[in-house]
């Protein structure tokens, strides 16, 4: 499904809680998560507190970080049957956060693998009982 820029522009403006709730939605519909990766591996972004992954509810928002320093980054979908196999572990193994669909300027909430895991499981009941 394409996203138009308006569209994007509009999802990307939406406060944080409701970034994290449009991400859960459409990671569990299209059973993947998205990232910004490059030879070296996937990118990560610092807060004064954690180091952190990025992910993305789909391939267009990804992408729009792919700008600077990051130009050479592609996007990278991964499977929700991987992310659960071996990102959610191995991402707590690392002591790494989360920071959930950040927008433009920076902005998103950080959680850890595991709260991004409940989030899910969490969003695939509801899902389930529509």
């Amino acid at each position: 499904m394409s996203i138009s820029k308006e569209q994007l522009d509009t999802i990307e403006q939406y406060d944080e809680e409701k970034r994290l709730s449009y991400l859960l939605q459409q990671v569990v519909s299209n059973k993947e998560v998205w990232i910004l990766a490059d030879e070296h591996g996937c990118v990560m972004l610092n807060t004064a507190d954690e180091d952190c992954v990025p992910v993305w509810p789909n391939e267009e928002f990804a992408l729009r970080w792919a700008t600077d320093e990051w130009q050479d980054c592609k996007a990278e979908a991964i499977s929700l049957n991987k992310w659960y196999s071996r990102w959610s572990n191995g991402l707590a193994d690392d002591e790494l956060a989360l920071v959930i669909f950040p927008n433009q300027n920076n902005e998103g909430l950080v959680l850890f693998p595991e709260e991004f895991e409940e989030a899910l499981l969490k969003e695939t009941k509801k899902q389930s009982r529509k």
